[in-house]
């Protein structure tokens, strides 16, 4: 998500000045400019297109994949009885496999194993050992590549391996790492790096076949084409200082957040599903015209790595977004809990009638946001929704930290996603995105765990006291509403 507007300093809905509302009103002529450009987009049908596979899928056989290609029925039986030894009681996690495989006729990849990323310290950590570990090939994809300590870091890292004979390729989003000088990627570039920038912002650079709103969002690096990281974290200094020298902290020992940095979510990802991340990639190449890539083992042989089953969507404008419908389908279809993270909360009609239908229901739906947003008016679009989730019995979060740019969701504590897709317009329709789905018990206890720790450091949203905000917010709250397709 980028932002038409610059950072807040607003708190959990203090008082606003006056000086502080005339600035956001004056940027509303900013936004409606920017509407000439962008156009609304839209979301395909969502999960009322898919009612009758839906439907349909549980008298279906369940289809998997694994390294060595799809899965017999029986081996699916297997499979499902193998889940029951290690997880316990299965009817939530069937429940779930077959809602997931009737959104996609592509099988569940089975043999993975998935490890949670918390934080901008344990994501670097992870991508620095990883980098450091290639013998072949490392292919990096990046909303956000800065030039600051952590992205020179990261940089000097890349080179080191390319001098090695390690091929490395990198794309970057023009808007996204618009403030990067152009010598930051000329050096990698000198070194032997192959560099792509993604619909440069020169009308010029892309032969006039230009597309400003189109972004690619994704954060992804393969390595060897057998360890997959991705998430929702750019390559920049506000998640975190240098992490290399760092140790891992374990689960039962996890520090208190650094609420000065920002907040984030990454899983790395080792098994069969690494193979459909490196595809995503060399798509994305493909797909840019880039300089054809070197030929290396993209496509190293897998093996079973886990238990975990995963599905890695990709999306782009004027496709389906699986991601967006996935989430909904789960929700639709969740029997004990769902539980939101999301850096930029302005959804369409479809996702707030899944929530608040999920919380009459008696499902604990809970939803935690940033609480001082570096977009405003998505911020404000919102927060012009607390009112109807509080009265469906939804329960809303706001992060007391700096920024909480984690895009995360577990439903039924075994369905889980994890990836680079928010719940606002440029997510669902104009942003090339990666999520990753992981259905696995253990895996989302480990969320649900993740997510009480973020609670502590939040503010629960008290209906009473929401009520009484003021006016300003108000009005500014409902202009961000009314334009939110916009954002």
């Amino acid at each position: 998500m980028f932002a038409l507007v610059g950072p807040t300093t607003l708190t959990n809905h203090p008082t606003t000045t006056c000086a502080g509302w005339s600035r956001r009103l004056r940027l509303i002529f900013l936004v409606l400019l920017a509407a000439h450009l962008c156009g609304c987009g839209s979301v395909a049908d969502s999960p009322d297109s898919v009612s009758a596979a839906v439907a349909n899928a549980r008298h279906k056989h369940l289809k998997f994949a694994d390294a060595q290609g799809p899965l017999s029925n029986a081996q699916g039986k297997m499979l499902i009885a193998r889940l029951e030894k290690t997880s316990g009681k299965t009817d939530i996690l069937n429940r779930h496999l077959a809602f997931e495989q009737a959104i996609s006729g592509s099988p569940l990849i089975v043999g993975n194993k998935v490890t949670l990323l918390e934080n901008g310290a344990d994501t670097y950590r992870a991508m620095f050992n990883a980098i450091e570990g290639a013998e072949d090939n490392i292919n990096l994809e990046s909303f956000e590549f800065m030039d600051d300590p952590i992205g020179q870091e990261f940089a000097h890292a890349l080179i080191a391996k390319q001098r090695a004979g390690i091929q490395v390729n990198v794309i970057y989003d023009s808007f996204g790492s618009w403030g990067t000088p152009k010598a930051f990627f000329q050096q990698m570039r000198d070194n032997g790096i192959r560099v792509l920038q993604f619909d440069p912002l020169s009308p010029a650079a892309r032969r006039f076949h230009w597309a400003t709103t189109h972004r690619d969002h994704r954060k992804l690096m393969i390595i060897d084409g057998r360890t997959a990281i991705l998430g929702g974290i750019n390559l920049s200094d506000v998640y975190s200082s240098s992490p290399s020298s760092k140790s891992a902290e374990s689960e039962s020992n996890k520090p208190a957040a650094d609420l000065g940095s920002w907040r984030d979510t990454d899983i790395e990802i080792e098994g069969p599903a690494v193979a459909e991340c490196q595809k995503l990639f060399i798509e994305q190449w493909m797909s840019q015209r880039g300089r054809p890539l070197s030929p290396r083992r993209y496509f190293a042989p897998l093996s079973e790595q886990g238990n975990d089953i995963v599905r890695i969507i990709g999306f782009a404008p004027g496709e389906l977004s699986l991601i967006y419908v996935t989430l909904i389908s789960a929700i639709n279809n969740a029997e004990t809990n769902v539980y939101i993270t999301d850096a930029y909360f302005a959804p369409d009609a479809r996702m707030l009638d899944a929530m608040e239908s999920a919380a009459r229901r008696g499902v604990d739906v809970k939803l935690l946001v940033p609480g001082a947003n570096t977009s405003s008016l998505v911020e404000a679009a919102g927060r012009s929704h607390y009112m109807n989730l509080l009265n469906a019995g939804v329960k809303v979060y706001e992060w007391r930290g700096n920024m909480l740019h984690a895009k995360t969701a577990t439903v039924d504590h075994v369905w889980s996603t994890v990836g680079s897709s928010n719940l606002d317009w440029w997510s669902i329709a104009r942003n090339d995105e990666v999520n990753a789905t992981i259905l696995s018990a253990s895996f989302g206890q480990e969320m649900d765990r993740m997510f009480g720790r973020d609670l502590q450091d939040a503010t629960d949203i008290d209906p009473i006291r929401w009520k009484s905000r003021s006016i300003f917010e108000r009005i500014y709250e409902s202009f961000a509403r009314m334009i939110q397709p916009m954002l």
